[in-house]
């Protein structure tokens, strides 16, 4: 396969444990797959504040305004975490470029395909994460 296949990807694609890790096909199937995601999330954003806008007709009914107050407070909070998740999603495509992507920060080892692809953000190998969990419950409960 030559390096124009690799990169033009395919549709049908799925890494494999068979392949060397985070191999340029790897990388390139996890670019796309972030990418598309960030694309989502900001067309979505798109169509919220095109919602919100249209939205701001004042309710005479105070049921009513108290409701559409509500899903408006709500819709903002999603907002923020997608805004959060796109910050994420943009580190992860930095680490695609600078060599880093898949590999744990905690430990160096690989990731594991199945957790990136479920999800692609992810930063800890699932035991550094178990562990980074435990840690956190641990001093929760304090």
């Amino acid at each position: 396969m030559s390096k124009a296949d690799v990169l033009a990807g395919d549709p049908g694609y799925r890494p494999s444990e068979d392949e060397d890790f985070m191999n340029e096909r790897h990388l390139e199937y996890f670019r796309r797959k972030l990418q598309s995601w960030k694309d989502d999330i900001l067309r979505e954003s798109r169509e919220t504040v095109a919602h919100l806008q249209a939205e701001t007709e004042n309710h005479p009914d105070l049921a009513d305004r108290a409701t559409s107050e509500t899903d408006r407070a709500l819709e903002l909070r999603t907002r923020d975490r997608q805004r959060k998740l796109i910050s994420k999603i943009e580190e992860a495509l930095r680490r695609i470029d600078d060599g880093s992507y898949g590999y744990c920060e905690e430990t160096g080892e690989p990731i594991g395909l199945a957790r990136l692809d479920a999800r692609p953000i992810a930063t800890l190998s699932l035991e550094a994460q178990e562990r980074h969990e435990r840690r956190e419950r641990v001093h929760r409960d304090d």
